[in-house]
C-alpha cells in the first residue's frame, strides 16, 4: 500500500470515488453536501492499493496555527486494515510538518474510538452533520 499526498486538482478523481461510495451510497449524505470550497485549497492523503485508490483523507489549513482533517473514508473491503490509520498518520505529520499547533476534526460518534489512539480528544457537546451524529475532536501537537 502506498499513501500519497496530492493537491485537489490531481485527487480530484480519485478522492471523490472513494468519497461517493462511502459518503453518498452507503451513509446518505446529500450529494451536493460532499463537494466544498475547501476541497481545493486541501492536501489530499490517498491510499493506493495495486494501483487502486482505497482511501483518502484531506488536510485544510485554518490560518490560526491550527489545520482540520476531514472527509476520512476508506472503502469497505479495506476497513479494519490499518488503512484509515495510514491515512491519519500521514495529515498528522504533514500538519506537524508546516508547524501546526493544533489539529481539530469533526468525528462521526462511531469512529471517536479510532480517532483517540492516534492522541484526539472529544470535546463538546454531539450535533449532526449531515444527519449524522458528530463530535468535535482535537489533537494539540507538542512544540
Amino acid at each position: 500500500m502506498e499513501i500519497l499526498i496530492k493537491p485537489w486538482k490531481e485527487a480530484k478523481t480519485s478522492a471523490f470515488l472513494v468519497r461517493h461510495e462511502v459518503f453518498i451510497q452507503e451513509q446518505g449524505v446529500p450529494a451536493e453536501l460532499e463537494l466544498d470550497e475547501y476541497d481545493s485549497v486541501a492536501a489530499h492523503a490517498l491510499a493506493y492499493f495495486d494501483e487502486r485508490c482505497i482511501g483518502t483523507g484531506r488536510l485544510v489549513d485554518l490560518d490560526r496555527g491550527e489545520v482540520q482533517i476531514g472527509r476520512m473514508a476508506v472503502l469497505a473491503p479495506f476497513r479494519n486494515q490499518g488503512v484509515g490509520k495510514l491515512i491519519l498518520e500521514s495529515l498528522i505529520c504533514l500538519a506537524k510538518s508546516q508547524g501546526t499547533e493544533s489539529i481539530v476534526l469533526h468525528s462521526q460518534v462511531e469512529a471517536i474510538p479510532f480517532y483517540e489512539k492516534s492522541g484526539f480528544t472529544a470535546q463538546g457537546p454531539t450535533y449532526k452533520e449531515a444527519g449524522i451524529p458528530h463530535r468535535n475532536m482535537i489533537l494539540i501537537l507538542p512544540k
